[in-house]
């Protein structure tokens, strides 16, 4: 389940403001290394970043397994024609490119999700951000983080169900219309016992958030995230 997780890591000590640059600087680089070879090395990097976040590569596939799909279909997809020869492997490459591309981002927001806490992500935000603008975003992060692991988990029990109850032996659109029907219904259930909860734990809009400081550690943190974002201009140029 993609949500934080209490560790003793070096990217768990890092603060988060580090954390989102190098982030930042990565994603930059992605997308202007765009060939094989510079992907390759992104891999590498992705790998390490992940070593540094105490988070196996397998883990993190695991925590993306349903974005996959999605990420394999547009290769395929694309690869189709209407007419002989039907399929045109060269026409597959450049989008399975950009489908590795964006595995390796999500990837390393996996790390990052898995090694800061909620509260210091919203902690980011409202003290960059002034105002109630900064304390709306600042809530709707800590919202989506917490929501979206309890909706990953309802939606693997409604598989675990179906699979109990030999639903597999269905159409596959029969199939994937019972899940998203009993995924919504339990959206919209989880989403009202969400606003009871709010009400009855006296929500407030601006509490006392952890305070956030640089270390040491930090240092080497943005000295990274400055030379991924130096290697994009340099490709840019």
């Amino acid at each position: 389940m993609l949500s934080y997780e209490p560790g003793d890591s070096l990217a768990h000590r890092l603060d988060p403001r580090s954390k989102l640059a190098v982030q930042v600087g990565f994603v930059t680089v992605a997308f202007a290394y765009t060939t094989p070879r510079g992907l390759a090395v992104l891999t590498a990097v992705t790998v390490s970043m992940l070593a540094v976040a105490a988070t196996p590569p397998w883990t993190a596939l695991s925590e993306l397994k349903y974005v996959l799909p999605l990420l394999a279909a547009a290769p395929a997809v694309e690869a189709l024609t209407l007419g002989s020869p039907w399929v045109v492997v060269a026409d597959a490459v450049a989008p399975a490119l950009a489908a590795y591309r964006i595995l390796l981002v999500l990837a390393v927001s996996a790390a990052y999700v898995r090694t800061t806490p909620v509260r210091e992500s919203r902690a980011v935000v409202q003290r960059h951000v002034p105002g109630r603008t900064g304390q709306f975003l600042g809530m709707s992060v800590a919202f989506v983080f917490r929501f979206l692991p309890v909706l990953q988990a309802d939606l693997a029990r409604i598989r675990d169900a179906q699979r109990a109850r030999l639903g597999t032996e269905r159409p596959v659109h029969e199939r994937i219309a019972s899940v998203l029907l009993s995924a919504l219904d339990g959206a919209f259930d989880r989403s009202e016992r969400f606003a009871d909860a709010l009400q009855a734990r006296c929500f407030a809009w601006n509490p006392t958030l952890p305070a956030l400081r640089f270390t040491w550690l930090d240092g080497p943190a943005l000295v990274v995230a400055g030379g991924f974002l130096l290697a994009a201009i340099v490709t840019v140029v």
